[in-house]
């Protein structure tokens, strides 16, 4: 039943979910931990995506791609607006891993709008 469940699925869901899990562990592995706009950021972000990958790779829905893709985008912008710009490793690892989730969610989303489902 596992295996069914696994066939065809992306590996840009995949990468999201990694991708979610490794924000979520940053404050910790970072050191940002006992900062709470970026702390909380992080572990918000990080089960937000986390979540979506999971749902995403039971069942493949495009809208979960795009909420993916604004997620990524909150995190490039969320240092300037949440103001802890000053932290660079904070930063740094938002921009980073949102970077990342903003190309994983937009290859997902064009790998799916060129390369539709058999079933579709």
């Amino acid at each position: 039943m596992a295996i069914k469940m696994m066939e065809g699925k992306k590996g840009q869901d995949w990468i999201n979910l990694v991708l979610a899990i490794c924000l979520f562990i940053s404050p910790w592995i970072i050191g940002f931990a006992a900062e709470a706009n970026p702390a909380w950021n992080a572990w918000i972000a990080g089960i937000v995506l986390g979540a979506l990958a999971l749902a995403t790779l039971s069942a493949f829905a495009e809208w979960e791609e795009w909420v993916n893709l604004v997620v990524g985008l909150w995190l490039i912008v969320s240092p300037w607006l949440l103001g802890f710009v000053a932290n660079f490793n904070a930063m740094g690892t938002h921009v980073v891993l949102g970077v990342l989730v903003v190309a994983a969610s937009a290859w997902a989303v064009w790998d799916y709008r060129h390369h539709p489902p058999a079933h579709a």
